[in-house]
């Protein structure tokens, strides 16, 4: 969901709800960027990106793994390693590679993508997928490959539903990806090892700038000729950086750090959608993990964005708004967010 997000320019932040990519690097992640030893990226000799990836890949059990510049670039070098011209990768309609990165992979790959409803609680039907996939007749493109998203709007995959998927596309001969930019979310709601969610992918793509805190960046993991092949396409795309240790040093700290804490965020969408529904017209959907969706009656939707942004609450949307959780927001702001949207509705009382 990127709709068009208010800003503040003219007012002072309270708190900044639009995403959790609008973290800023602290006086610790700064520094260790500043001393992280550098190399040239491209000929593979930056030993602040080498320790990254095999860092990464040891942690999601992969052989190997790659640096990319954006977690749109990661997904779209999985979808080109995987798939030749004139194939299809079968995805939900929701997900942020179908919907949000701006058709990549049919504009720069010609891969075809056959895109699939999500259910409620943001799965793909098993008989939706059976369904979706090519019988193998020159008239149809050729089905290589399923695409999860897991968190999917906050929502987090069970780990039997991965179990179904993995043994239907092996099966049905699909190779699976994974866009796990928020891998990490779905790992500690759940409970269980980041690895253990991996497992059921060939190829997954992490994103260190959202959740995580770090400034840049996001990784591809995969088998060891999986990655070569994707190191190739990485050059094309443009996604081949020089001295890039000062971004992987930073990467490689938050994945030590701050996984575990994700979970501080996940308790404070909770209080956020306790407070925001309990106002009169408001209808909160309860978050699994960081994402609180909220829908806000069309009479007053304008006027109650505005508001908020007079009083420096950032969202996103106006009748149906997103306030995103993260490392910059504490306990003491998201209470001042409800007291601000409070306000409204006792104004209007």
């Amino acid at each position: 969901m990127y709709p068009q997000s208010n800003t503040a320019s003219q007012h002072a932040i309270v708190a900044d709800f639009r995403s959790d990519t609008v973290t800023r690097p602290g006086a610790t992640l700064r520094k260790v960027m500043h001393d992280a030893e550098v190399g040239d990226d491209v000929f593979h000799d930056d030993p602040a990106v080498n320790r990254l990836e095999a860092f990464a890949a040891d942690m999601l059990g992969f052989e190997s793994a790659l640096f990319a510049p954006s977690g749109t670039q990661t997904n779209l070098i999985g979808l080109l390693t995987h798939c030749q011209r004139g194939d299809e990768y079968l995805v939900g309609q929701e997900a942020h590679t179908y919907r949000y990165e701006g058709g990549g992979a049919a504009v720069l790959g010609s891969i075809q993508p056959q895109p699939i409803l999500n259910q409620p609680d943001g799965t793909l039907a098993l008989a939706d997928i059976a369904a979706a996939i090519k019988p193998d007749d020159y008239h149809f493109a050729r089905s290589r490959l399923l695409a999860l998203e897991n968190t999917i709007g906050g929502r987090v995959l069970p780990m039997s539903y991965l179990a179904e998927v993995e043994a239907l596309a092996r099966q049905r001969r699909l190779s699976l990806h994974l866009d796990g930019a928020r891998l990490f979310n779905a790992s500690v709601k759940l409970g269980v090892p980041a690895a253990q969610i991996a497992g059921h992918f060939d190829s997954v793509s992490i994103c260190l700038s959202k959740g995580l805190g770090a400034p840049v960046g996001s990784l591809l993991l995969g088998s060891r000729d999986f990655i070569g092949e994707a190191r190739r396409w990485r050059k094309m795309l443009g996604g081949g950086m020089r001295q890039a240790g000062i971004l992987a040093a930073a990467g490689e700290y938050v994945l030590r750090h701050h996984v575990e804490r994700l979970s501080e965020d996940h308790y404070h969408a909770e209080r956020l959608a306790e407070g925001l529904g309990s106002l009169s017209g408001l209808q909160v959907t309860p978050p699994q993990t960081n994402i609180v969706f909220v829908r806000v009656p069309p009479a007053v939707a304008e006027a109650f964005a505005s508001h908020l942004l007079q009083h420096g609450i950032l969202i996103t949307g106006t009748t149906l708004q997103r306030w995103v959780t993260h490392l910059d927001v504490n306990r003491s702001q998201v209470d001042a967010a409800i007291r601000i949207a409070r306000q409204f509705f006792e104004s209007r009382a």
